[in-house]
């Protein structure tokens, strides 16, 4: 049986300063917006078809956080969570973990991102050769639908004249600028290294039990990991919830983190934990 070293309520090196560098980014991000500075636009995440695209963004995303409670929820799993890893596995298979199932989140992120611009693209291509106000509220219906009610006085007009020359090229200029937004939308937070952490967790004491909030009930951790792996599969899926989750990054960290944790074993004699 594993045996947690330190004081009750000590927090280990590096889940210590990932929590204050976690912190320290998102005010900073709020501090530096008012000088003019924006941190988002630098280290967020964009797909690498966007023209804000960098490849440090690839680690410098997962330090970014868009809410109090987005960063609060993360860190306070880093914090229940990660310390009894770090503790168990040591500060430096922790922090390899942790990086590699970050990293692991963004690649899947970015995979789906491509298949999903990819069959979008399609559409356009399609819509463009046979634009008419009907195809194009079908293709603002199921690939755009928050611009839906927005742009219906402009499909209403358009209704009236649906040869005409200017409407046709005003909507071809949406669709342009809507797929261009699509590639311009910035993915921040911990949670797909956070989701790896709450996968290793579920595999290294499976038996035990956590106590949720919502609702207020014990399940074991093995449970609790397989059913939130499964929301987020379903949900990515559907994608339709309007939500703006990246659930695909959440399902990553924890392929990512089944792997490496398959891999360990398997390079080991003994189990490493």
């Amino acid at each position: 049986m594993a045996r947690f070293g330190g004081r009750i309520g000590s927090i280990p090196p590096v889940v210590l300063n990932l929590l204050i560098l976690n912190a320290l980014l998102y005010f900073g991000t709020y501090l530096l917006s008012n000088t003019g500075i924006d941190l988002v636009k630098s280290l967020a995440l964009y797909y690498p078809g966007s023209e804000l695209f960098r490849p440090h963004q690839l680690v410098t995303h997962m330090f970014m956080h868009g809410g109090t409670m987005h960063l609060f929820f993360n860190m306070f799993a880093l914090w229940m969570f990660g310390k009894v890893l770090e503790q168990v596995w040591g500060p430096k298979r922790f922090l390899i973990y942790y990086f590699v199932t970050g990293l692991g989140a963004a690649a899947l992120h970015l995979l789906v991102m491509h298949l999903q611009l990819g069959s979008l693209a399609g559409d356009a291509k399609a819509l463009v050769n046979t634009m008419s106000p009907e195809g194009f509220a079908i293709f603002v219906r199921d690939n755009f639908p928050e611009f839906s009610v927005r742009l219906s006085s402009f499909i209403e007009q358009w209704n009236n004249q649906p040869n005409a020359p200017q409407y046709i090229a005003q909507a071809e200029s949406y669709v342009g600028d809507m797929i261009n937004l699509k590639k311009n939308v910035p993915t921040i937070g911990a949670s797909g290294a956070v989701f790896g952490v709450l996968l290793a967790f579920g595999m290294l004491f499976p038996n035990t039990r956590l106590v949720l909030l919502f609702p207020p009930i014990p399940i074991k951790a093995k449970w609790f990991v397989i059913g939130y792996g499964v929301i987020e599969l379903v949900s990515g899926l559907a994608n339709q919830t309007g939500d703006n989750m990246a659930h695909f990054a959440h399902l990553g960290g924890m392929i990512f983190g089944f792997i490496l944790i398959k891999y360990w074993n398997k390079t080991k004699r003994n189990r490493f934990y």
